[in-house]
């Protein structure tokens, strides 16, 4: 369940939404630390400050889930690493709008109630409200919705869940309430998301093998031959985010 054993390929064709969300945050982390001169404005667009929310701009509720920390490279990666271990077996058993929709609410649901606890002037970026939302989801599962996981996985994310927890408190610079409200959020979502789900299946993964012997006729046997530019479009997008990471490593150590 929460151990990967799809190639690159399989996983961005399995899990689209994890995919996505993965890209776009870490598309515009590069952005903002290779090219700050166009991902510099887009970052203050986007960052939550308390304060321009209550002057109406509202939607620093949403942008932070997919903004981060130029200089904190390890955040940015702590929560794609996240979403690649946890994010696919919940996108799979919710399906793509409800895993879009769990994510969305219980990240605005984190910097919505940050905004009512913090003050005035504090600012926060980053997704780990929606990670923890997603944490909240899972442990719900594991007290009352047991058939949805097995217990060696409700050990897992259990262990990961309270070690996460505790963290929050012993860093510095973490959105502590952020953390608090995306893990409650995910568990009080859990009763209505999760209502006539099946368990995570990694056989739901594959295509059904055909059960005619016939030789079939196959209209397209021609054009498969062709060069197909989806096929290779995918791939080609996260090598050059992989190379820009990289890149971006390299320029802060020299």
């Amino acid at each position: 369940m929460f151990i990967r054993t799809e190639n690159f390929r399989d996983f961005t064709r399995f899990y689209p939404v994890v995919t996505t969300i993965i890209a776009i945050q870490l598309s515009i982390w590069l952005l903002v630390f290779l090219f700050p001169a166009i991902g510099g404005p887009l970052f203050q667009w986007g960052v939550g400050v308390n304060f321009w929310i209550s002057q109406g701009e509202y939607w620093r509720l949403v942008t932070p889930i997919f903004i981060h920390d130029p200089n904190g490279v390890m955040h940015v990666l702590f929560n794609s690493f996240s979403l690649v271990l946890f994010g696919p077996a919940l996108e799979q058993m919710l399906g793509k709008t409800k895993f879009i929709f769990a994510y969305l609410f219980t990240g605005v649901f984190a910097n919505l109630l940050t905004y009512f606890t913090e003050s005035t002037m504090y600012s926060h970026v980053g997704a780990s409200g929606a990670i923890f939302g997603i944490f909240g989801i899972y442990i719900f599962m594991v007290v009352f919705r047991k058939h949805l996981i097995d217990q060696a996985n409700a050990q897992v994310i259990s262990t990961i869940v309270i070690i996460g927890l505790v963290m929050t408190f012993l860093r510095s610079g973490v959105n502590i309430f952020g953390h608090l409200f995306g893990f409650i959020g995910g568990v009080a979502l859990g009763p209505i998301i999760l209502r006539n789900v099946q368990p995570f299946s990694i056989w739901r993964n594959r295509r059904a093998p055909r059960n005619d012997d016939s030789i079939q006729f196959d209209p397209n046997r021609w054009n498969k031959k062709r060069f197909s530019i989806k096929k290779y479009a995918r791939p080609a997008i996260w090598t050059i985010i992989i190379l820009l990471v990289v890149l971006g490593l390299i320029a802060r150590l020299f």
